[in-house]
């Protein structure tokens, strides 16, 4: 049989029928692999959409034009609401929170002029955490403002809790970023840092009759700042001026003659490695157990505290 198929005559014979069984073969070979390239094609249909899309929310959501990205892992705010329960008592408060607050720095870097500074933890995290601790009044001083997107953004949280701000704003407004041991640079927005980049910003909270920002130029240790600032008693400080050990100290210090009782302390960047001095300077004013500040917690990169 063998030497009868390899005979020449044979294949001949033998040609149409075996082109026959060929053309059968392919044909359902074909015909069950045409589900598969529907599939596939609809695949790469999606796979460009989702190309799309993802290149949207980045020119949105990226750190182009700001530094910090906006596009948190899921066990990034995990981590957030996770650490605010910790020191408000209530997980669903917390990630309410926390969402209330992306969804403003994400509205507030849209529309503002310049950036909030910080990781999303980080800006996030003292949002939404400083309404939910209570507050005794609507008084806030912000040591350290940049472009006065944050300040924006605070009263946005705490108007939210029922809370009427009332906002001081103490910083060089120098033309750029300052912090001592650091060298002067061009932002990531390109944006000069003053006084009426900070007052358009704060334009976006819609303050009106019941809102009037207050905005002192120049720095927290200089006494003519402290006379003329220190003249309430604020229920929010946020600390985020001169990082070093000695700046923090000095504003700690004033910051125990100005808070009301029971208001809260944030102090920024407490635990970040670049500003060591941050850190260093609250453990040591908190060391002997004299200060009217009470440790309450760290969320992100910020310490938070309550005066008695």
């Amino acid at each position: 049989m063998p030497s009868l198929l390899r005979n020449r005559l044979t294949k001949r014979a033998l040609r149409p029928a075996l082109d026959l069984v060929d053309r059968r073969i392919r044909l359902r070979v074909e015909r069950s692999a045409e589900p598969l390239r529907s599939e596939l094609a609809a695949l790469r249909g999606e796979l460009e959409e989702d190309r799309r899309h993802g290149y949207a929310l980045g020119l949105l959501l990226d750190g182009t034009g700001r530094g910090a990205h906006r596009i948190p892992p899921a066990r990034e705010i995990d981590t957030l609401v996770d650490e605010i329960a910790g020191l408000c008592g209530d997980t669903a408060k917390a990630r309410r929170s926390v969402v209330t607050a992306y969804r403003t720095v994400v509205a507030l870097e849209a529309l503002g002029v310049g950036r909030l500074a910080g990781s999303t933890s980080n800006v996030c995290g003292k949002l939404a955490t400083v309404p939910l601790l209570a507050p005794p009044n609507g008084s806030i001083l912000e040591i350290g403002t940049l472009y006065g997107l944050f300040a924006s953004a605070l009263t946005r949280m705490v108007h939210r809790a029922g809370i009427e701000p009332e906002l001081t704003i103490v910083d060089p407004l120098a033309g750029a970023q300052l912090q001592p041991g650091t060298t002067l640079s061009t932002d990531p927005t390109g944006t000069p840092v003053r006084e009426d980049v900070v007052r358009a910003n704060l334009a976006l909270t819609g303050g009106g009759s019941t809102h009037h920002p207050r905005i002192r130029q120049g720095f927290s240790s200089d006494p003519e700042v402290r006379a003329e600032v220190g003249d309430r008693a604020y229920g929010v400080i946020v600390v985020d001026g001169d990082h070093s050990m000695e700046g923090v100290a000095a504003d700690l210090e004033w910051v125990e003659e100005i808070v009301a009782p029971g208001g809260i302390v944030v102090l920024d960047d407490y635990g970040d490695a670049s500003w060591p001095g941050v850190q260093e300077a609250l453990d040591k004013h908190l060391a002997d157990g004299t200060s009217r500040l009470t440790m309450l917690g760290r969320v992100a990169t910020s310490a938070f505290l309550r005066a008695a």
